[in-house]
Protein backbone atom coordinates (compact mmCIF):
# COMPACT_ATOMS: atom_id res chain seq x y z
CA UNK A 1 0.00 0.00 0.00
CA UNK A 2 1.37 3.34 -0.64
CA UNK A 3 0.46 6.45 1.20
CA UNK A 4 0.68 10.24 0.91
CA UNK A 5 0.08 13.01 3.14
CA UNK A 6 -0.94 16.43 1.96
CA UNK A 7 -1.37 19.93 4.03
CA UNK A 8 -5.09 20.73 3.73
CA UNK A 9 -7.30 23.04 5.73
CA UNK A 10 -8.53 20.92 8.07
CA UNK A 11 -4.71 19.92 8.28
CA UNK A 12 -2.44 17.03 7.57
CA UNK A 13 -4.51 14.44 5.42
CA UNK A 14 -3.16 11.08 4.24
CA UNK A 15 -4.55 8.86 1.35
CA UNK A 16 -3.70 5.42 1.09
CA UNK A 17 -4.07 3.09 -2.06
CA UNK A 18 -3.40 -0.35 -3.10
CA UNK A 19 -2.69 -0.56 -6.65
CA UNK A 20 -6.50 -0.69 -7.99
CA UNK A 21 -7.61 2.03 -5.86
CA UNK A 22 -7.94 4.70 -2.93
CA UNK A 23 -8.13 2.21 0.03
CA UNK A 24 -7.98 5.31 3.18
CA UNK A 25 -7.96 8.54 4.28
CA UNK A 26 -6.42 9.48 7.64
CA UNK A 27 -6.87 12.53 9.55
CA UNK A 28 -3.82 13.97 11.13
CA UNK A 29 -3.63 11.83 14.36
CA UNK A 30 -4.83 8.52 12.66
CA UNK A 31 -2.58 5.44 12.81
CA UNK A 32 -0.76 4.71 9.28
CA UNK A 33 -0.53 0.98 8.68
CA UNK A 34 3.32 0.04 9.73
CA UNK A 35 3.49 -1.90 5.95
CA UNK A 36 2.76 1.03 3.98
CA UNK A 37 5.22 3.12 1.64
CA UNK A 38 5.52 6.92 1.80
CA UNK A 39 5.05 7.42 -2.26
CA UNK A 40 3.01 9.51 -3.86
CA UNK A 41 1.86 7.65 -6.96
CA UNK A 42 -0.27 9.14 -9.62
CA UNK A 43 -3.20 7.61 -8.19
CA UNK A 44 -2.77 9.39 -5.18
CA UNK A 45 -2.03 12.89 -7.23
CA UNK A 46 -5.23 12.86 -8.69
CA UNK A 47 -6.78 11.55 -4.85
CA UNK A 48 -4.90 14.51 -3.60
CA UNK A 49 -5.82 17.21 -6.25
CA UNK A 50 -9.60 16.22 -5.95
CA UNK A 51 -9.61 16.66 -2.04
CA UNK A 52 -7.78 20.22 -2.15
CA UNK A 53 -10.68 21.13 -4.91
CA UNK A 54 -13.38 20.07 -2.90
CA UNK A 55 -11.68 21.82 0.12
CA UNK A 56 -11.58 24.63 -1.87
CA UNK A 57 -15.31 24.99 -3.02
CA UNK A 58 -13.94 23.79 -6.43
CA UNK A 59 -15.66 20.24 -6.68
CA UNK A 60 -19.21 18.65 -5.59
CA UNK A 61 -18.38 14.88 -6.38
CA UNK A 62 -14.81 12.82 -6.35
CA UNK A 63 -14.02 10.88 -9.51
CA UNK A 64 -11.73 8.59 -7.71
CA UNK A 65 -11.55 4.67 -8.32
CA UNK A 66 -12.07 3.40 -4.75
CA UNK A 67 -11.67 -0.21 -2.78
CA UNK A 68 -12.35 0.10 0.85
CA UNK A 69 -12.18 -3.36 2.39
CA UNK A 70 -15.23 -3.70 4.39
CA UNK A 71 -18.30 -6.43 5.00
CA UNK A 72 -20.30 -7.06 2.44
CA UNK A 73 -22.77 -4.64 4.50
CA UNK A 74 -20.58 -2.31 4.66
CA UNK A 75 -20.36 -2.07 1.26
CA UNK A 76 -24.10 -1.60 0.57
CA UNK A 77 -23.89 1.51 3.48
CA UNK A 78 -20.84 2.68 1.43
CA UNK A 79 -22.31 2.85 -1.43
CA UNK A 80 -25.59 4.62 -0.08
CA UNK A 81 -23.45 6.97 1.28
CA UNK A 82 -21.97 8.11 -2.37
CA UNK A 83 -25.33 8.47 -3.36
CA UNK A 84 -26.11 11.51 -0.62
CA UNK A 85 -25.66 14.56 -3.23
CA UNK A 86 -23.33 17.26 -2.32
CA UNK A 87 -25.59 19.87 0.68
CA UNK A 88 -27.56 17.67 1.97
CA UNK A 89 -27.56 14.80 4.75
CA UNK A 90 -29.40 11.84 5.45
CA UNK A 91 -30.06 10.29 8.71
CA UNK A 92 -28.56 6.58 9.91
CA UNK A 93 -32.34 5.44 9.49
CA UNK A 94 -32.73 6.89 5.61
CA UNK A 95 -29.52 4.85 4.92
CA UNK A 96 -30.94 1.83 6.43
CA UNK A 97 -34.46 2.43 4.57
CA UNK A 98 -31.99 3.04 1.46
CA UNK A 99 -29.85 -0.46 1.89
CA UNK A 100 -33.49 -2.06 2.32
CA UNK A 101 -32.78 -3.29 5.99
CA UNK A 102 -34.85 -0.34 7.66
CA UNK A 103 -34.58 -1.96 11.40
CA UNK A 104 -30.61 -1.17 10.72
CA UNK A 105 -29.85 1.91 11.89
CA UNK A 106 -27.47 1.61 14.58
CA UNK A 107 -25.51 -1.35 12.53
CA UNK A 108 -25.94 1.42 9.69
CA UNK A 109 -23.75 3.72 12.23
CA UNK A 110 -20.85 1.20 13.23
CA UNK A 111 -20.60 0.65 9.24
CA UNK A 112 -20.37 4.91 8.92
CA UNK A 113 -18.19 4.89 11.77
CA UNK A 114 -15.93 2.57 10.40
CA UNK A 115 -15.94 4.17 6.61
CA UNK A 116 -11.84 3.80 6.16
CA UNK A 117 -12.44 6.87 2.99
CA UNK A 118 -13.71 9.66 4.67
CA UNK A 119 -15.13 12.87 3.11
CA UNK A 120 -14.55 10.90 0.14
CA UNK A 121 -16.84 8.29 0.84
CA UNK A 122 -19.01 10.85 2.59
CA UNK A 123 -19.66 9.32 5.93
CA UNK A 124 -19.99 13.50 7.45
CA UNK A 125 -23.68 13.84 5.68
CA UNK A 126 -25.16 11.12 7.78
CA UNK A 127 -27.12 12.96 10.94
CA UNK A 128 -28.78 11.34 13.79
CA UNK A 129 -32.46 11.76 13.20
CA UNK A 130 -33.18 14.52 15.68
CA UNK A 131 -30.51 16.68 13.23
CA UNK A 132 -27.49 16.36 15.81
CA UNK A 133 -24.26 15.95 14.46
CA UNK A 134 -23.16 12.26 15.53
CA UNK A 135 -19.35 10.94 16.21
CA UNK A 136 -16.56 11.38 12.72
CA UNK A 137 -13.15 10.23 12.94
CA UNK A 138 -12.23 14.08 12.02
CA UNK A 139 -13.60 14.97 15.04
CA UNK A 140 -17.16 17.01 15.48
CA UNK A 141 -15.42 20.36 14.66
CA UNK A 142 -14.52 18.80 10.88
CA UNK A 143 -17.81 17.34 10.51
CA UNK A 144 -19.56 20.74 11.04
CA UNK A 145 -16.61 22.27 9.25
CA UNK A 146 -17.36 20.22 5.75
CA UNK A 147 -21.32 20.39 6.48
CA UNK A 148 -21.12 24.04 6.41
CA UNK A 149 -19.13 24.53 3.45
CA UNK A 150 -21.41 22.37 1.76
CA UNK A 151 -24.71 24.25 2.82
CA UNK A 152 -22.82 27.38 1.23
CA UNK A 153 -22.22 25.97 -2.14
CA UNK A 154 -23.56 29.04 -4.02
CA UNK A 155 -19.73 29.99 -4.61
CA UNK A 156 -19.68 27.28 -7.06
Amino acid sequence: MNVFFYQTVLGKIGIGEDGTGITNLYFDKEIVSKDAHIHESELLKQAGKQLQEYLCKERTQFDLSLAPVGTEFMQSVWRALQEIPYGETRSYQEIAQKIGNPKASRAVGLANNRNPIPIIIPCHRVIGKDGKLTGYAGGLATKQFLLDKEQRHEDF
